[in-house]
């Protein structure tokens, strides 16, 4: 086997298994059920969408497509970020609240 038909079957294969992980996100999204479920989710969609653009610039061997992914892991990890303080946030008036109550 050569090493081009090799590198095909595993760009193949990548899509494959990135596809499923997409399905499987998108689920964990609907389904939730608590709103840290679903952050979470959406960090991991981040990550699939990483992976994809990673698989298409070696597919295509147009490596600017890299510069992408960078930005958008670092669009993904800010974006975590203000989630988690939103929680926090969220959480610290929910037991200030049942503490005066």
């Amino acid at each position: 086997m050569s090493g081009l038909v090799f590198l095909d079957a595993a760009i193949a294969i990548s899509f494959v298994l990135l596809t499923l992980a997409l399905l499987l996100v998108i689920v964990r999204i609907v389904r939730g059920p608590t709103l840290p479920d679903r952050v979470l989710a959406l960090d991991m969609l981040v990550s699939v969408g990483i992976g994809f653009i990673a698989v298409i610039a070696i597919k295509t061997g147009f490596m600017l497509y890299l510069d992408i992914a960078i930005s958008l892991g670092l669009v993904g990890f800010l974006a975590t970020v203000a989630f988690a303080r939103y929680i926090l946030q969220r959480w610290q008036i929910k037991a200030n609240q049942s503490e005066t109550e």
